[in-house]
């Protein structure tokens, strides 16, 4: 692919995520020309944007061949981009059955920040454990990164029933500042045209 091709259609680039499930993509889509059941897990990876052809070809080649971030390689704009100069403290979440990025390497991302990590593993994968609603499948593994690899990690810890989320919102509450009301949305030269989300998520 060059930066003269036309931007990757999102029918294109979801299905690099969701690939592995067959049944969905490849029999009654693809080869049946039927339209994949209505479930939540497709609509929300169909919900994605156009990634000029450019883009895509540098986050290939920078982030997945040449792993450029994680090395201190990586540049833009002529600055060169160091992970260990985040001084922040980094919430980091893996799935279990994660087929894009496998829970050990996300894991490692403890190794590369400047600041305190917690790391939370989660049932699910790469969608799924993202999205990961409140329910009897969900659960989580949660614990600041003590410098154990990943498998001395979840050892020491224990699964917690339920939805990661509920751990991030006591995590990001004990960081965030006073809850303030939200600024006036629109303008008159751009007036807001309705209530959050939007009316697209109605189809």
């Amino acid at each position: 692919m060059t930066a003269y091709e036309p931007a990757r259609e999102t029918a294109e680039s979801a299905a690099e995520v969701v690939a592995p499930d067959a049944d969905v993509l490849v029999v009654s889509s693809w080869l049946m020309g039927q339209d994949p059941p209505a479930f939540d897990i497709l609509a929300w990876n169909g919900d994605s944007t156009r990634m000029p052809a450019a883009m895509h070809s540098f986050y290939l080649r920078s982030l997945y061949m040449r792993n450029e971030l994680a090395r201190g390689e990586m540049e833009l704009a002529g600055q060169r981009l160091s992970l260990s100069d985040v001084k922040s403290d980094t919430y980091v979440v893996g799935a279990i059955n994660d087929h894009i990025v496998p829970w050990h390497g996300s894991y490692k991302t403890g190794g590369l920040m400047g600041g305190s990590v917690r790391y939370v593993l989660s049932s699910g994968g790469h969608i799924a454990g993202i999205v990961n609603p409140p329910g009897p499948k969900a659960w989580y593994e949660a614990a600041d990164d003590d410098g154990l690899d990943a498998a001395g990690w979840r050892r020491s810890n224990s699964k917690h029933k339920g939805s990661w989320w509920e751990d991030w919102t006591v995590w990001s509450d004990a960081r965030a500042g006073e809850r303030v009301k939200p600024p006036a949305m629109g303008s008159k030269r751009y007036p807001a045209v309705g209530d959050a989300p939007g009316e697209y998520v109605f189809g």
